[in-house]
């Protein structure tokens, strides 16, 4: 593998994880911690270490390690296969059902903090930025979509 062929390996496993995380955060209002990952594999006898998760998740440096995407895999209860971004494997139907609730959820704290940080916001204004966002989230979703099913693939 080159180091630009493993690059983009570690940027798309750290899309995976991400989206992952995200869903995580969806299905049960809160973030996965490292604490909690790492005790959950720990159970199954797979060590992971804080600075190999940081890497991981930060796209920092590519990891094949079949144990530790197995384990990974049971915690995120997807296929082992989608977390090593094995080529033709389809992104999970629950990962698929939650982008859309993932992607209006980061659109209305968008929202919230443009609302708190303009201030004394026109309502017409207010409601302009929602229209944008809710037009961005609309264009932009099918493209993400794509892109976590074939995340090695190029979109334009």
């Amino acid at each position: 593998m080159t180091e630009i062929e493993s690059k983009t390996a570690a940027e798309d496993l750290a899309k995976r994880l991400r989206l992952l995380l995200d869903v995580a955060v969806a299905e049960t209002g809160s973030e996965p911690t490292f604490t909690q990952i790492a005790a959950f594999l720990q159970e199954r006898d797979l060590n992971l270490s804080r600075s190999r998760w940081t890497y991981m998740v930060n796209g920092h440096r590519y990891v094949q390690d079949g144990p530790l995407f197995e384990g990974l895999a049971v915690f995120f209860d997807v296929d082992p296969e989608f977390l090593a971004g094995e080529a033709g494997v389809e992104t999970p139907d629950k990962v698929s059902a939650q982008l859309d609730l993932v992607r209006a959820m980061r659109a209305a704290r968008v929202k919230t903090y443009a609302a708190r940080t303009l201030g004394d916001i026109s309502p017409n204004a207010l409601q302009a930025i929602s229209r944008f966002l809710d037009a961005e989230i609309s264009q932009t979703l099918p493209a993400e979509r794509d892109h976590a099913e074939d995340p090695g693939a190029t979109h334009t």
